[in-house]
């Protein structure tokens, strides 16, 4: 059974840095593209970053730009989002999901297998 579990959230304060995980049980996850989304209260969710099989990175929040990245570990079988210089709009809880596909999308609806999120909290 597929599936992804997020992990890594925390409170943190403004200028801070978390590294949230997205690990996988029933999927091979150097296989396909793999999401990372968020959600603020009161907001829809919104793509972050994804990677790609081949690993080439694609960024869907021009707030986010020069601040997060995403990696991926095969041995592990996990991806990785590096989150720097922390702003209190970075509020969210944080999914990972997947395309179940070699590439990237910028619609949501393609993405499946969602985990159960992470809550990440910036504030003072």
């Amino acid at each position: 059974q597929l599936q992804l579990v997020e992990s890594g959230g925390d409170l943190v304060q403004p200028g801070g840095s978390l590294r949230l995980s997205c690990a996988a049980s029933g999927l091979v996850l150097d296989y396909y593209a793999i999401g990372w989304f968020r959600q603020a209260p009161g907001k829809e969710r919104e793509g972050v970053l994804c990677i790609s099989k081949s690993g080439g990175t694609t960024n869907y929040a021009d707030s986010v730009k020069g601040r997060f990245t995403i990696s991926r570990d095969n041995v592990k079988n996990t991806v990785y989002l590096q989150m720097n210089s922390l702003k209190p709009e970075d509020t969210g809880i944080y999914y990972c999901a997947t395309t179940r596909r070699r590439y990237c999308s910028g619609d949501r609806s393609e993405y499946g297998a969602w985990g159960q999120g992470t809550q990440v909290t910036v504030s003072s």
